[in-house]
């Protein structure tokens, strides 16, 4: 769909005002200059630093004990699985979990069912191909203890604009709930400039808070460097950098600058000064992945995951504290059992079918 110009949907009678038509000329006269610079999408605010955090660090993927998954595959288009999870030895694994996706072009779904009755569900639905829909729930035995989160993305040509709401509800005469909203926009092909203001109250006896974050990501050829400022005096920048074609290396520093008791403000004498630093590489090979990470804290973790068969997976996680003289191994198998028919239409089909909104 092409770029619509504004006087396309203003009636004859307003078309034809002089102020108007200076508005609408300096609107197109910008809309060209923006189209000739060239500028691609920046991502959005919340996956800004994705590259470090989510894909060559090995935060999300750590545990520890024994874990076992076996997943069922039945059908490829649409894509409809279910897994089976077993841990042992590791306190934040459940025992015993299902798990199930579903996925079209236009939908997405995922639910985890554990052994205590913990429900978590996930799912994201494409209006266009600029517009997505996303929702995440989480319900435990107990009072308190659910949850519910909804994403609205719209990604254009050269910018990204998200709003988020958390536990949001009416239910007790007004507003409350977290509500975030995002908006990251490129400058230049390297350069993108964005904000991000939260609004949250928990309850209508109390006052409603706010916060205004200011982001900042450049890219260049083989590396990309991004910042966040917080309204509350954090601080976090992150480095990556594509040193050949099978290796990734990132770098993150997080800064907390808050109050202390000598009340002497934010950067006075009286302030209270935290931060950590973490550096982090990952290894491509042929049927293997090796990531490692070291933080100032003084914990080494490392992360194998090995492909021994086309169904079977192995997967060795190690972390060694050096302060406190902890160490915590976890090994995980990962078996995919799918019938002849299916693979040969997965591998017929995953080139031309459309992506899933994941």
């Amino acid at each position: 769909m092409g770029d619509a110009k504004m006087e396309d949907f203003l009636p004859p009678y307003i078309e034809g005002n002089a102020v108007v038509r200076a508005i609408g000329d300096t609107w197109s006269s910008f809309s060209e200059r923006r189209e000739a610079l060239g500028l691609s999408n920046p991502g959005t605010v919340e996956n800004i630093a994705r590259e470090v955090q989510k894909d060559v660090f090995l935060t999300n993927y750590m545990f520890t004990g024994l874990r076992a998954d076996w997943t069922r595959p039945l059908s490829v288009s649409p894509l409809f699985q279910y897994t089976h999870s077993f841990a042992m030895g590791s306190p934040g694994l459940p025992p015993y979990g299902f798990s199930t996706i579903f996925g079209t072009p236009k939908v997405f779904m995922q639910a985890n069912l554990e052994n205590d009755g913990q429900l978590s569900a996930q799912g994201n639905y494409r209006w266009t191909n600029a517009f997505i829909t996303k929702f995440n729930v989480q319900m435990a035995p107990g009072p308190g203890q659910a949850m519910i989160q909804v994403n609205n993305d719209f990604t254009g040509k050269d910018f990204t604009a998200s709003l988020k709401s958390i536990n949001p509800s009416m239910l007790e005469g007004g507003l409350t709930g977290i509500f975030i909203g995002s908006y990251l926009q490129s400058i230049t092909p390297s350069l993108a400039l964005g904000l991000e203001a939260m609004w949250q109250r928990a309850a209508l006896n109390a006052g409603p808070e706010s916060m205004l974050s200011y982001c900042a990501k450049y890219k260049g050829s083989s590396w990309i460097a991004s910042a966040q400022i917080q309204a509350q005096g954090a601080v976090s920048a992150s480095y990556w950098r594509r040193l050949t074609g099978k290796v990734e290396a990132g770098v993150d520093l997080n800064l907390q600058f808050a109050p202390g008791l000598g009340g002497g403000g934010l950067m006075g004498n009286g302030s209270r000064k935290e931060g950590t630093a973490t550096a982090g590489a990952k290894y491509d090979f042929r049927t293997s992945t090796f990531k490692a990470q070291l933080d100032s804290s003084g914990r080494l973790s490392c992360l194998v995951e090995k492909r021994v068969l086309p169904p079977v997976q192995i997967t060795f996680a190690g972390e060694m504290d050096h302060f406190k003289q902890q160490a915590k191994v976890g090994l995980a198998v990962s078996i995919e059992t799918a019938p002849e028919e299916l693979m040969n239409a997965a591998q017929s089909t995953s080139a031309s079918a459309p992506s899933v909104p994941f």
